[in-house]
């Protein structure tokens, strides 16, 4: 339509910028992957005295990162990002994987959870709510955290020799990039572009997804997101990752175009 008003493409400011930097925040959001990860695989190769003591372990590193924060308010926005972050790797890989429970993860964030006194959980709290206020808040962690996700799920994906269970992988990865998009207005296209971007260059870098299965299901993904997204949006989308991967050709001098 022509006289549709075109998508604003401000980004908002980030209100918690000056309690943790954007290092901070990608900090954050790296140490709840590698959280998540330890403690998946704990859950599903040791008995219960070994996943206890390495969750234990998991718990203490962590909460000492948070502890590292300057102030109160700091050390809570630490505690959150980190929770978060966990909770949503637990949600996207139980959706993913049709996972009942996973008893490491469980336990990592009800230890975390447990340690607080009154106080520092009332702290907690606010800070939860200060990161969903407002789309460009923590937006540093959100990107990271969504991007490693993603990308997670997607190797998961391609790496699937089975078609059913590659399809359910697909279905949870495109409905988690629909969801974003729509629970986002402003930011989650970039968050998209991102995500979208670094699985080209992972693509190309390393020649995956380049046949059988995983390539099928790779072009199923961004033809169903060009399907699925609002026209306006979509484009956007389109056109920052490839604007990325180009970027990114040019620095490495790679040939070939980025895959569609």
């Amino acid at each position: 339509m022509e006289n549709a008003t075109p998508p604003n493409t401000d980004i908002p400011p980030d209100r918690l910028a000056t309690l943790a930097s954007a290092e901070v925040q990608k900090r954050a959001a790296l140490l709840s992957q590698d959280a998540f990860a330890q403690v998946f695989r704990l859950s599903v190769s040791e008995d219960d005295a070994g996943r206890t003591a390495g969750v234990e372990s998991v718990r203490s590193a962590l909460a000492n990162w948070a502890s590292a924060g300057e102030g109160d308010t700091a050390r809570a926005l630490r505690m959150a990002l980190l929770l978060s972050g966990l909770d949503q790797w637990g949600l996207a890989y139980s959706r993913a994987f049709n996972l009942q429970a996973i008893p490491g993860l469980t336990e990592l964030v009800g230890g975390l959870r447990t340690a607080l006194d009154p106080r520092e959980d009332a702290q907690l709290q606010l800070q939860f709510a200060a990161i969903e206020n407002a789309e460009g808040n923590a937006i540093d962690f959100k990107i990271e955290l969504r991007r490693t996700i993603h990308l997670a799920l997607w190797h998961a994906m391609i790496a699937s020799e089975e078609r059913e269970q590659a399809s359910a992988i697909l279905a949870q990865l495109g409905g988690m990039m629909f969801v974003l998009v729509k629970s986002m207005p402003q930011l989650g296209w970039r968050l998209l572009a991102d995500a979208l971007a670094h699985i080209q260059i992972q693509c190309l870098a390393h020649g995956l997804a380049a046949d059988g299965l995983a390539r099928e299901t790779t072009m199923s993904l961004f033809a169903a997101l060009h399907q699925e997204l609002p026209a306006d949006r979509c484009d956007l989308v389109m056109a920052h990752s490839s604007r990325a991967v180009i970027a990114w050709q040019q620095a490495n001098r790679a040939p070939s175009g980025p895959l569609h």
